[in-house]
């Protein structure tokens, strides 16, 4: 098959698809999900394939989800799209062959789901990673909402989907989301190695292993299956995605007031968290001038140290008589002692 949206390269017992749309973000459309279902169940047909690398193209993103430029209009035409949704996630979990999310810059939204179906991400510093759906009046129902408990843990797993914020690649190694962290330059060598460490596995034992571990999270299937019916519905029946992808087109903040009888913050005040942030980035250039203090405390410090030195001089002045005491004491003891010396030795004698 030809691709359009995606590169597929096999070679040294790796598949490697990538998603090919760096103009957009590698944000997918119908033809991209059609393209990565057929391209998963080809590496894992292939018996010489025993790990499989999924990646984006160009240094920005790994993927940053459906692409909203190109929406689906119709409730044919979105379910359609989750039927495939369905043949990719199937493809990832339950081809036997680990999976490796390879990340550069943005994972968000559809493209974070995508991490957490993967059995192990790699990650280069550049890495940012989190979910939009109820930022775009939806809900990460492809896995997302019923992995990400599992992976991250359920409080975590709810701040995330429900405050939408965006974490770097430090915080998602904390949280689990994630594997490991390298700079960006050495990501592609990092993920060279987990391959070989891989492939030195028996393919048997791997696929086992991944069968049984993904026994628990199987069982949330109906819910996928239930959830991408109604999203499908809400987005094309309700308003609030309309809202949602109408205030994303036209780069402004959604206005979900007035699905609340206008209660609500006002679109247009920054969150209080991002002036949080804000106040943040400047406490670190005052960084410098503590520095600076700690420099002036040591050179104040070092002219102090002859003044501790200065006194002791007198204190050995003052030890010099007891040392003449001791010396007349010892004259004295010379004279006792000396008898008991000759007296030692006449009687050796």
């Amino acid at each position: 098959m030809a691709y359009e949206d995606i590169i597929y390269e096999t070679g040294n017992g790796r598949a490697t698809i990538t998603i090919n749309r760096p103009e957009r973000l590698n944000a997918f459309r119908m033809q991209t999900i059609i393209e990565m279902g057929e391209a998963f169940e080809r590496a894992a047909d292939d018996e010489s394939v025993g790990v499989v690398i999924l990646t984006g193209a160009g240094e920005r993103a790994f993927c940053v989800g459906g692409d909203v430029a190109d929406p689906t209009r119709t409730a044919a035409e979105k379910r359609h799209l989750h039927t495939l949704s369905h043949r990719v996630a199937n493809a990832i979990r339950n081809n036997g062959k680990p999976v490796i999310a390879k990340v550069r810059g943005y994972c968000i939204g559809g493209g974070n789901e995508l991490n957490v179906m993967c059995d192990l991400t790699l990650s280069g510093e550049s890495g940012r990673f989190g979910q939009a759906g109820p930022k775009i009046g939806s809900a990460p129902l492809w896995w997302g909402c019923q992995l990400m408990p599992a992976v991250v843990g359920e409080k975590k797993a709810r701040e995330i989907l429900f405050l939408t914020r965006q974490y770097d690649a430090y915080e998602a190694l904390e949280m689990g989301l994630i594997n490991k962290v390298v700079p960006d330059a050495e990501l592609d060598a990092l993920v060279d190695e987990w391959c070989d460490d891989i492939l030195r596995r028996s393919p048997q034992g791997l696929r086992l292993a991944k069968i049984a571990m993904n026994t628990a999270t199987d069982a949330l299937y109906s819910s996928v299956q239930h959830g991408l019916e109604l999203v499908a519905l809400n987005h094309v029946y309700g308003p609030e995605p309309k809202e949602g992808i109408a205030s994303f087109q036209e780069k402004r903040p959604a206005d979900w007031r007035k699905f609340r009888e206008g209660e609500g913050p006002d679109p247009a005040t920054p969150p209080l968290s991002s002036a949080k942030n804000a106040k943040k980035k400047p406490a670190a250039k005052k960084a410098a001038p503590k520095k600076a203090t700690k420099a002036t405390a040591t050179a104040k410090k070092k002219p102090a140290a002859p003044k501790a030195a200065a006194p002791k001089k007198p204190a050995a002045k003052k030890a010099a008589p007891k040392k003449a005491t001791s010396a007349r004491m010892t004259s004295a003891t010379k004279g006792a002692t000396g008898g008991r010396r000759a007296t030692t030795r006449r009687s050796a004698g």
